[in-house]
């Protein structure tokens, strides 16, 4: 198998078999700093061969009652784990449908994430990251699934262990590990039931990491808790494939950090920029949000047949996973732009995270293409001023759209086709989703149709032509841009 690269992992609030936190950094020099037991080594899921994204969502600034986005990997050699990762998906789905019924304001939220806890020949991990917002604060859990290639079978993260009689074992080593957090963890919740470990992987050095959910055992306050039971102690707890998990993560060679930002990255811009004169002809601007996704290549196939650009908004875990479609998008004369790095509702994010996500995104883009994403389209169209004043520091302008196809509420490519054709005008931002096959294949007969009536095709910068978009300004057309 190829080498993989691992991301840093988040270091949680843990608790080792000796103490908590980390240690302290020493003045001698040739003293080793232990590193921290919870921290999960998560794999660069662009070294895995075959992966793809699938996106659920919901809602924009204009309508429904909620917003979801709920995003998870799939795997061409795996169809058991897609099954299982999708079904749970939709039942997530549903059940924040039928908790949320008649919305409110602010809107809920319901944010899936994913992360590679293990991809070996041995075992494949997928821990899903969920957060929910409703109303007062964001709640946090995480799940963790299994595949075993050999048998083709994916299983929860108790399929780890040797059967039911490992979960009273396991029970007893966290609770007794989480004596040191205190009096506020509730250590008699963590039971053999198996509720509570329901997201387990393992550290480099082989070592079991329990996670638990924001105020699963505990108060809110402490957000998530971890702890790392130790390979010579997990041992006895494995099931075989338990084992070959364990011994696929501690095998596998790191190949140095995750390539940053190239330095002084170039702003991303058209390789056809300039071609098009839009105070001379009718210009539109289709812009495409949320992936890349499954059918995001053949979209690129049809845009290079009719030899017409649009810009990307591209989800930068998404896109961080298949730079292979980023760099078709950037060589075929299209422009990428930023969607932040999950797709969380920016403005109710305080100024630090917003950077984070706008941040990460725009390093993922640059180390594939070699252009920093300039341009910012804000999940579900959700401007506040904590986002304003961090796009205007950071230098981006933020895109919304005038013509919304809504192709997010279904239906079939004619219908979406049609709107979109009705619609239109000359500097319109039009405002698609590459992640639908119905959006797809609903692109030939807007680009016959639209072509017809003299139009043509442009990234969004261009519609403005040589006036500059400014950083923190709002623009959602061909038009003087919003304050």
């Amino acid at each position: 198998m190829h080498k993989l690269r691992f991301f840093s992992g988040i270091a949680l609030l843990a608790l080792s078999a000796g103490g908590c936190g980390l240690a302290a950094a020493s003045p001698e020099g040739d003293v080793v700093v232990p590193a921290e037991p919870t921290l999960i080594d998560f794999v660069d899921p662009a070294t895995v061969a075959g992966l793809s994204t699938r996106t659920l969502a919901e809602g924009d600034s204009s309508n429904g009652a909620r917003y979801v986005h709920i995003n998870y990997p799939e795997l061409a050699d795996a169809p058991a784990l897609n099954r299982t990762l999708g079904a749970q998906a939709e039942r997530q789905l549903r059940d924040f449908r039928r908790r949320t019924q008649g919305g409110g304001y602010p809107r809920p939220e319901l944010n899936v994430d994913w992360q590679l806890a293990a991809a070996s020949s041995q075992a494949v991990g997928v821990r899903l990251r969920t957060g929910e917002f409703l109303g007062a604060s964001w709640g946090n859990s995480t799940r963790t699934f299994w595949f075993d290639p050999r048998q083709g079978k994916a299983v929860p993260s108790t399929g780890l262990l040797a059967g039911q009689d490992a979960l009273p074992r396991l029970a007893r080593l966290v609770r007794e590990r989480l004596k040191e957090r205190g009096k506020q963890v509730e250590r008699d919740t963590v039971t053999a039931g198996g509720e509570e470990f329901d997201s387990m992987a393992f550290n480099r050095g082989g070592d079991l990491v329990v996670e638990f959910d924001d105020c699963q055992i505990g108060p809110c306050s402490l957000g998530r808790l971890a702890v790392a039971v130790p390979a010579r102690q997990a041992a006895s707890l494995l099931s075989e494939f338990g084992r070959r998990a364990q011994e696929g993560v501690r095998n596998v060679e790191a190949g140095g950090p995750v390539p940053g930002m190239p330095a002084n990255s170039p702003a991303a811009v058209s390789n056809q920029a300039g071609s098009v004169d839009c105070a001379e002809v009718k210009c539109v601007a289709l812009t495409f949000d949320d992936g890349p996704g499954p059918y995001t290549g053949r979209l690129l196939d049809l845009l290079r047949k009719e030899r017409a650009r649009a810009t990307f908004f591209t989800v930068g875990s998404s896109a961080a996973a298949q730079p292979g479609l980023l760099r078709r998008m950037s060589s075929e004369g299209h422009l990428v732009g930023n969607h932040s790095w999950a797709h969380q509702d920016l403005s109710k994010q305080t100024t630090s995270k917003i950077a984070d996500s706008l941040r990460r995104t725009a390093d993922a883009v640059a180390a594939v293409i070699g252009q920093k994403p300039t341009l910012v389209r804000p999940p579900y169209g959700a401007v506040g001023n904590g986002l304003r004043d961090v796009a205007r520091r950071m230098g981006y302008p933020l895109v919304t759209w005038d013509v919304d196809t809504r192709d997010q509420d279904g239906g079939k490519a004619a219908d979406i086709a049609e709107r979109t054709v009705r619609e239109a005008h000359p500097g319109a931002i039009i405002l698609m989703h590459d992640i639908h096959r119905e959006t797809v294949d609903a692109v030939p007969d807007i680009l016959k149709r639209l072509r017809g009536k003299g139009y043509s095709f442009v990234t969004v910068p261009e519609l403005y032509g040589s006036v500059q978009l400014q950083a923190g300004r709002l623009y959602r057309s061909g038009e003087p841009a919003f304050p």
